[in-house]
């Protein structure tokens, strides 16, 4: 009989908030899947929450279901499929939610992020490497997310989900890069490719745009302006190294007094297209808006189509951060050894897998930046 696991499972995303109430996840037991050629078996140390999380639970972003939840997280490897020879039982690993398979079209010319095999894969609730593993006891088919299924105390992924890390990095910090860190980050250093002494506008101060803001502040010379609506996320962007902070209200005057003529790049890290009209407003002649956030599929922007031909200004998307992620994230693991990317910041606190439900109403509500989830209650 094979060992079962307990993990977090999404059946319908017609349940509204508060989430405490409604239960849209439920923990079950399932058995643990063997990983196949290409894939490796994962004991899950730490997951964190994250609002893509939160978009699947509320519509936002449509996936097929039943599906095991989380993305973000680091575990150590316990079993190694075929043909893997560069992983070891006992690695540490971070996962990472695009398996890039290395040959399509977007891989070929360096930006895995957008692997086409990796997005056919995590749309349908597949892993790379073939059909989804994940069933209850009863042979009904469990999708994975994103190629992960985090919140679980084991995972089987693709060994393309996995970046090997130092073992001494804390399972905490390193729960922390396989999504907000390549996100936000790399929005900034690869995205924006942001210059020493440009001015750097950033909406939204969860996990992603704190992120985002670190990035910015560690390269010299630049003004840093942090938005949130909220005060406590403003004065969080503070300590992550912004020089100016404040509520949306305040962007244009902000932008107004610390830069000459608007800013070099604009940080869109809500997921809102008025959000990105805004941003677009505040950019010098030349200057970059980067869209980050995920708005609903609704959402339309609408603005001028001169100002990008008449003043130059760009509009760039940015998914995964562009990141390159088996040579990102250990060099955003060396600036945070550096102490140039204070990313603890962001860790809210660590709680057991079953305050899941109640932790989605703190992320929607703000109350929480990086809440982590340990598999050992």
């Amino acid at each position: 009989m094979s060992p079962m696991m307990r993990a977090a499972v999404l059946r319908t995303n017609d349940r509204t908030a508060p989430y405490a109430e409604s239960t849209p996840l439920g923990i079950e037991q399932l058995p643990v899947p063997e990983p196949r050629a290409g894939e490796l078996l994962v004991r899950i140390e730490r997951a964190s929450l994250c609002h893509s999380d939160l978009s699947v639970i509320n519509g936002s972003r449509l996936r097929p279901l039943p599906m095991a939840l989380g993305h973000e997280a680091t575990g150590v490897v316990e079993t190694v499929g075929d043909g893997v020879e560069d992983v070891r039982v006992g690695d540490h690993v971070v996962l990472v939610f695009v398996p890039a398979c290395g040959s399509c079209r977007a891989c070929s010319a360096g930006r895995p992020a957008l692997c086409y095999r990796g997005a056919e894969s995590n749309g349908s609730g597949d892993l790379l490497h073939g059909p989804a593993l994940l069933q209850t006891g009863g042979g009904e088919r469990i999708n994975h997310h994103l190629g992960v299924s985090a919140f679980a105390e084991h995972a089987v992924v693709a060994r393309e989900s996995a970046v090997v890390i130092d073992d001494d990095v804390p399972f905490d910090i390193a729960a922390m890069f396989g999504c907000a860190a390549l996100t936000g980050i790399g929005a900034v250093l690869n995205t924006a490719a942001v210059q020493e002494g440009q001015s750097v506008v950033v909406f939204g101060l969860g996990a992603v745009g704190l992120m985002a803001v670190m990035a910015a502040a560690q390269i010299p010379g630049t003004t840093v302006i942090a938005i949130d609506p909220l005060a406590s996320k403003q004065e969080l962007g503070l300590q992550c190294g912004a020089q100016h902070a404040g509520s949306p209200d305040d962007a244009a005057e902000l932008v107004r007094r610390a830069t000459d003529g608007g800013a070099d790049v604009v940080i869109e890290a809500v997921g809102s297209a008025r959000v990105m009209e805004a941003g677009l407003e505040l950019l010098a002649r030349g200057g970059a808006l980067v869209s980050v956030g995920l708005p609903h599929p609704d959402q339309e922007l609408i603005t001028a189509a001169l100002q990008f031909a008449g003043t130059g200004r760009r509009l760039l998307g940015s998914y995964m951060g562009d990141a390159v992620p088996e040579r990102d994230i250990p060099l955003y693991l060396e600036l945070w050894r550096d102490g140039r990317l204070p990313v603890e910041l962001l860790h809210t606190d660590t709680r057991p897998l079953g305050d899941l439900n109640e932790s989605l109403d703190a992320l929607a509500e703000g109350r929480v930046v990086r809440r982590i989830f340990t598999l050992d209650d």
